[in-house]
């Protein structure tokens, strides 16, 4: 029996559930994942806080995944540049899209482009090593900081910004972020959302590590959660289980009124309006808002009233849009790759053997866990699909990039870079020392 060789395009979480699935599915079944960066795991490795190692130990999965013998990985190779995704479709049986949501969404206000209104997701690629970030700087001079968006990247950028120096020190984070973080001025923290405390996206075990830091308070006013009809309706829907529990952490961590060298004050029903300043950002306008509409589908709805708030730094926390990837339809108002469960779609018909999963699939919602079960479903309708797939066997992938003067990282590279990175590591008592550059790994490449 020919095996199925199929593609995969993105080492993130949900490409490497795409493949544990195809790999358990068909036992015949080959794997090639392609990754645009030398290392693998995607945001588990240049999103995920280094203070919350506990999070990137979904890794000893996905290593497990990759010491199958059907399983190959190719970093170091940007589709849409070295190869086209044309090309991948000629020499793979399929191919699954699973390269993430990797363009934040722009804030469209008066001043939005001033220097000091960046991206909270380029602010969490900088201090977790990113070879294309890694270079970055921030300016952290101001006594200020606001934070726009009430997810879970937004609580972590505002916990990196007020956590102690002995607790970061301990982390991967490079020595570069730690110096910087170390000389900031940064003593208060506004992490501000449009609507309410029910809708508010971060879990509860995220708004509760805010309440529990060494060197910074939490501070939520009491008359902040009180609820209007409608917000209590919804917080009362019998499955509203999770915003039950934020509420619970929310009241008990509510009312404290003495500071401590940092501050992180919670703000609810607040939209930005305007950012000002001459040289870079100096003040940001709110408008306030009402919610409106049923439970469950409340929306912030702006009242005329505003309110300004000095500063010297924002961070943009509202989204994420994907890139268009040339031959591969595109949504742009949603910024995902259209498809129906996980089969792309092109003018109402899906695309034979392209497929599509993860954030680029559903849009940015959903934590780690959630992609297991979102690969999943793509890779059952490629296996229903599979008996009209070509079977193709892809040997002339490794010429092809040589052709083109492309250096692949294989998985045992890969292996090496991983552990000269953790004896690096060592060497400074923290638990890896991240290569920040190519021309840094390619010693340890064969």
């Amino acid at each position: 029996m020919s095996a199925m060789h199929v593609a995969i395009v993105g080492a993130g979480p949900s490409g490497f559930y795409a493949a544990q699935a195809l790999l358990a599915h068909d036992q015949h079944a080959r794997v090639d994942l392609f990754e645009k960066l030398p290392a693998p795991f995607g945001l588990v490795r240049y999103g995920v806080a280094p203070d919350h190692p506990k999070i990137r130990s979904v890794i000893r999965i996905f290593n497990r995944i990759a010491s199958s013998d059907r399983f190959v990985y190719r970093g170091n190779v940007t589709i849409g540049r070295d190869v086209s995704v044309d090309e991948l479709r000629t020499h793979y049986s399929a191919v699954i899209l699973a390269c993430g949501l990797e363009e934040p969404a722009p804030l469209d206000i008066p001043g939005a482009a001033l220097p000091g209104c960046v991206p909270a997701a380029d602010f969490a690629r900088w201090y977790n090593g990113h070879p294309d970030f890694a270079h970055r700087t921030f300016t952290l001079d101001s006594t200020t900081a606001v934070i726009i968006g009430h997810g879970n990247v937004a609580v972590d950028a505002a916990r990196i910004l007020a956590q102690s120096d002995h607790t970061l020190r301990k982390t991967d984070m490079p020595d570069y972020a730690l110096n910087a973080l170390r000389a900031s001025r940064i003593r208060d923290i506004f992490l501000i959302g449009r609507r309410g405390p029910v809708q508010a996206r971060f879990a509860s075990q995220e708004i509760a590590e805010l309440g529990n830091l060494p060197d910074a308070r939490l501070l939520i006013r009491p008359e902040d959660l009180i609820l209007d009809e409608a917000s209590q309706a919804e917080l009362d829907a019998p499955d509203n289980h999770a915003a039950r529990r934020t509420m619970d952490v929310l009241q008990a961590l509510s009312g404290f009124s003495s500071a401590r060298p940092k501050n992180i004050h919670l703000r609810f029903l607040l939209s930005p309006a305007a950012l000002y300043g001459n040289d870079r950002v100096e003040s940001i306008r709110f408008e306030r808002n009402r919610l409106t509409g049923a439970p469950g589908h409340l929306i912030a709805t702006g009242t005329g009233e505003f309110v300004d708030l000095d500063c010297g730094l924002v961070f943009t926390s509202i989204g994420h849009r994907g890139k268009p990837l040339p031959g591969v339809p595109f949504e742009p108002a949603r910024g995902i790759v259209p498809n129906d469960k996980g089969r792309v779609i092109d003018n109402g018909e899906a695309v034979p053997g392209l497929y599509v999963s993860g954030w680029m699939k559903r849009g940015p919602t959903g934590l780690i866990g959630n992609d297991k079960a979102d690969s999943f479903e793509t890779v059952t309708c490629l296996m229903e699909d599979a008996p009209s797939l070509p079977t193709r066997n892809p040997r002339g992938m490794a010429e092809l990039l040589h052709s083109r003067h492309v250096e692949p990282v294989s998985y045992s590279d890969w292996r090496r870079i991983d552990e000269e990175e953790i004896r690096r590591g060592e060497m400074h008592g923290k638990p890896r020392e991240k290569f920040l550059s190519f021309d840094a790994i390619r010693p340890f490449m064969q």
